[in-house]
């Protein structure tokens, strides 16, 4: 049932957004360096590929969670933080995932069937190795990361 499937997606968006701190946009540093000003002018052409031609593009090797016709998730761990990297089969099931998916915040890199999620600052490394666009996720903080209200109200934040 595709209702599942969205919920599915939806859920891992929440277990990454766990890990990041809400895609807060942290000052840490993400690996690679190309965080500059000038980010802008120098993102490469979108690119193409298997989860796992995408995770090498992106200099990490990812930790498969899902691996369904459907949709293909791994999460990758680099120097500076971690991100999930989705591929899908279709165009629609892309579009479905990340309308769910950006209910809970976050940052989201888009290419062509493929979505890489982290924060602010691992997403712009990201595109400038993959290219792609970037979309924002709801916003549930009125501040800065960890400053901003009721962090415990996030439903990136139950613990049961």
């Amino acid at each position: 049932m595709r209702l599942t499937r969205v919920k599915l997606a939806a859920g891992a968006a929440v277990a990454l957004l766990a890990l990041t701190g809400c895609g807060g946009s942290g000052d840490n540093g993400a690996d690679g360096g190309s965080g500059s000003k000038n980010a802008a002018a120098e993102v490469p052409a979108t690119a193409t590929g298997s989860l796992e031609e995408l995770a090498a593009e992106a200099k990490c090797k990812p930790d498969i969670q899902t691996d369904a016709d459907e949709i293909r998730q791994g999460v990758c761990k680099v120097s500076g933080g971690k991100f999930i990297l989705a591929t899908f089969a279709t165009d629609r099931g892309q579009r479905e995932w990340l309308n769910a998916a950006k209910d809970y915040g976050g940052s989201y890199l888009v290419g062509a069937k493929w979505v890489a999620v982290g924060d602010q600052q691992m997403v712009g490394t990201l595109r400038g190795r993959l290219g792609g666009t970037v979309e924002e996720g709801a916003s549930h903080h009125s501040g800065g990361s960890g400053a901003g209200g009721n962090e415990t109200a996030h439903s990136g934040h139950h613990t049961g």
